[in-house]
């Protein structure tokens, strides 16, 4: 039925019949409206502010002793789109720029806090020893799907029609929602953009902390200089691979650099000159590797040659101590429930035994590992994602196995899902690679005119080349290494 009410909105789209034209300026009454509490939760109180250009709800539900806030921002230029704005880190949302981006683009916008401090505070994880299950289960899965059952209902009793056609716009913590969303409530959204997703959370959320048990364990600190040197030696090895010299590794996993080939090189590291050693590639070698079992088989995927080491493995100013803190708060809190323990003194057999506990443990709670989209597929749905090779802080392999996971199990799946790597891109965004420009656009495209991406349009500064669909990568073929043309998805 879903699917029949979607071809017949797009055959009236596609005549002129029932454009998506901004809502009348008559509806813009900022007032309250009547909200039924989804199943198993209460409706505590729903308040309306008028905010230049839009309307904003604010409705405050609780399943027992939480407090969740889901808010809904209502243009007055609203097109009939409804778009979700997910979190990061440990924030289930974001009333910031991506709440506002929304706005202006003329959707209804909504997000939520599932009741949880964010960021990356975490101390509403544990109470008296044992873990806040109705948090947890909030922030993993829940909340996410009712701000879209309340955003709905706000929206048509606001703008007397209901959303034409929702979307889920994400990266990180909002890229793993947006996972979420396709697997276990695959009718909340019709296009689903992504990005660098935080699936697999229970192994990626240990993985992450390896570089730091890595140096613990072997009794040697690599400085951030010399992380450094080690990932620019390996761009500098790899980089031509793709056809084109441009301080980019395209691709990480056939990069082959041994960092043993930097020993006894002299680099000036604040005005110092240091010798790198054995010690230094020792570990270098160990980050790359990724964590390992006892018998040194893989764990989990290891940070991507190109990418920038200093994140998981060094000294980053400002941060709360050593370490990626989404990590290190992740084992403190939900593994060993004791907030503030010292990581670093974890041995190699209690890392490998913690990594254990996290999968088994919570995988089913956050893992958004369910690679059967079948149901959102059924549902007449377009995921997006796209992923940097250089990202630092959430390894792409895990997505990338994610994907081919999906595809074991579904076959093909470029008809409803299509996964981008972006060379030389960090997390969700910098580096030196081309970043996606549109990527919302063209999944708009997708979804209301058939049109699917052969390609994600992307950009630098200075340059243009798009990103191919995974398994594919572009490669340069002739021409102005800047523009776009002169590159092929092979």
């Amino acid at each position: 039925m879903r699917r029949l009410m979607k071809l017949l909105a797009t055959t009236l789209l596609l005549t002129g019949l029932v454009p998506l034209a901004p809502a009348s300026a008559s509806t813009q009454n900022c007032t309250t409206v009547a909200v039924t509490a989804p199943a198993g939760a209460k409706i505590e109180s729903v308040d309306a502010v008028s905010r230049p250009g839009h309307c904003e709800i604010t409705v405050t539900l609780t399943h027992t002793d939480d407090h969740v806030k889901v808010v809904v921002g209502l243009p007055q230029n609203w097109t009939g789109r409804l778009q979700g704005v997910g979190g990061s880190a440990y924030a289930a949302g974001d009333t910031g720029a991506p709440f506002t981006q929304a706005l202006q683009g003329g959707y209804a916008a909504v997000t939520t806090d599932a009741g949880v401090l964010g960021g990356l505070d975490t101390s509403w994880a544990v109470e008296n020893g044992e873990i806040d299950q109705t948090l947890l289960t909030n922030f993993a899965s829940r909340s996410v799907h009712e701000a879209a059952v309340i955003a709905k209902q706000v929206v048509r009793q606001h703008y007397q029609r209901p959303v034409t056609y929702s979307y889920w716009n994400g990266c990180s913590t909002g890229g793993r929602q947006g996972y979420l969303e396709a697997q276990r409530f695959p009718d909340d959204y019709d296009g689903i953009l992504a990005n660098a997703p935080a699936v697999n959370w229970s192994q990626f959320a240990v993985a992450t902390l390896w570089p730091q048990i890595v140096q613990s364990n072997d009794g040697h600190v690599v400085g951030n200089c010399v992380l450094d040197a080690f990932r620019k030696a390996a761009i500098e090895a790899c980089d031509p691979q793709d056809g084109v010299t441009n301080g980019i590794v395209d691709r990480p996993d056939r990069c082959s650099y041994d960092p043993r080939q930097l020993i006894g090189r002299k680099i000036v590291c604040e005005g110092v000159e240091v010798v790198v050693t054995k010690a230094d590639a020792d570990v270098m070698r160990k980050i790359w590797d990724g964590p390992t079992d006892e018998r040194g088989r893989s764990l989990w995927p290891g940070l991507p040659k190109g990418a920038d080491p200093v994140w998981l493995a060094g000294t980053i100013p400002g941060f709360p101590g050593p370490g990626f803190p989404v990590a290190a708060q992740w084992v403190q809190s939900f593994l060993l429930k004791q907030p503030g323990f010292d990581t670093s003194k974890l041995t190699y057999a209690q890392y490998r035994d913690l990594f254990r506990q996290s999968v088994r443990e919570f995988d089913g709670v956050i893992g958004t590992s369910d690679p059967d989209l079948s149901a959102f597929r059924r549902a007449g749905g377009k995921l997006i994602t796209f992923v940097g090779t250089n990202d630092q802080l959430i390894p792409p392999g895990g997505t990338l196995r994610y994907r081919d996971q999906v595809e074991r199990r579904m076959g093909y799946v470029n008809d409803f899902y299509r996964l981008f790597t972006a060379p030389g891109v960090d997390h969700c965004l910098g580096g030196g690679g081309p970043q996606p420009t549109n990527a919302l656009g063209q999944l708009v495209d997708w979804v209301e005119r058939g049109k699917a991406p052969a390609t994600l349009t992307a950009a630098t500064a200075d340059s243009a080349r798009n990103l191919c669909p995974y398994p594919r990568t572009s490669r340069y073929v002739h021409g102005d290494p800047k523009a776009a043309s002169s590159y092929r998805c092979v």
